[in-house]
């Protein structure tokens, strides 16, 4: 009777083996058929057409897969990639574009890989209270693009897209610095304004920024530089909404003022931007 039943479980194990099996080896698609380079590739590109991006993908893939040494493999692959970016499959896409660029380098289409891969980490940029991971690479990404493409057709929107990366990540660092200026973490958010000060100038926040360190010096009573703070701020941006706050908040006196936009001009504004 033990036999019996050892044998019983036995079979039904080995039926669920089998299941296992099965049901990892298809994904519930058929699979495709030994077919020509040029039936595969045009259909891939037939489905692009329809903005059918999950299958034009699998049959780009195909191309490559069972037609590896054709002349068709590297543009199916740039397309694959074309289609799982369209598809906002974004990492699927970094994988394909990667493939890409190491193994042809030289490709007529190299440029357009490098963008579409800084695109790929450009729209997965997320707003300045969660981490800039995403941001970072972008910028890398970008960066890429118009120093070895200068002369492409892609250069002057990775240079855009570039400065925008810079001015997220100065505006990441507005949100930290002011998060600790409303809880009285004065030498924390004093750090944070002074970072963006220092590295991210051309950024549109520098201007609040330099208010900010005469908010957060005036908290922490010291006067003397706020004043020189909310006389760098008057200097470079005497027309700026900032500037008035700040002198109303560091209450400067005009004889004090004078003096130091007197001194300012004798000096560098990088000079008085790392006092």
């Amino acid at each position: 009777m033990h036999i019996v039943i050892r044998f019983l479980l036995l079979g039904f194990l080995l039926f669920l083996i089998f299941l296992f099996a099965t049901s990892c080896s298809s994904d519930g698609q058929k699979p495709v058929e030994e077919r020509s380079v040029e039936s595969l590739y045009n259909e891939g590109y037939q489905k692009i057409q329809a903005e059918n991006y999950a299958d034009a993908a699998k049959m780009f893939d195909e191309v490559e897969r069972q037609h590896p040494y054709s002349s068709w493999a590297a543009k199916a692959q740039l397309m694959a990639a074309y289609a799982y970016y369209e598809n906002e499959k974004y990492d699927d896409a970094i994988m394909a574009l990667d493939r890409f660029i190491q193994l042809h380098p030289g490709n007529k289409d190299a440029a357009y890989a490098y963008y579409l891969r800084a695109q790929c980490y450009y729209l997965q940029i997320s707003d300045v209270y969660r981490d800039q991971k995403m941001t970072l690479l972008a910028k890398d990404a970008l960066a890429e693009v118009f120093r070895r493409f200068p002369a492409s057709p892609y250069a002057r929107d990775a240079r855009i897209k570039y400065d925008l990366t810079v001015d997220h990540l100065a505006g990441k660092e507005m949100a930290v610095g002011r998060y600790y200026l409303n809880r009285e973490m004065y030498l924390a958010a004093l750090n944070r304004f002074q970072v963006v000060i220092m590295q991210y100038q051309t950024t549109t926040h520098i201007e609040e920024a330099l208010y900010r360190l005469v908010e957060t010096y005036t908290a922490l009573g010291l006067k003397k530089e706020a004043v020189r703070a909310a006389a760098v701020l008057g200097h470079n941006y005497p027309a700026s909404e900032w500037y008035e706050m700040a002198y109303k908040v560091a209450e400067l006196d005009e004889e004090k003022l004078a003096e130091l936009k007197k001194q300012e001009a004798e000096n560098s504004w990088f000079g008085w931007a790392t006092f």
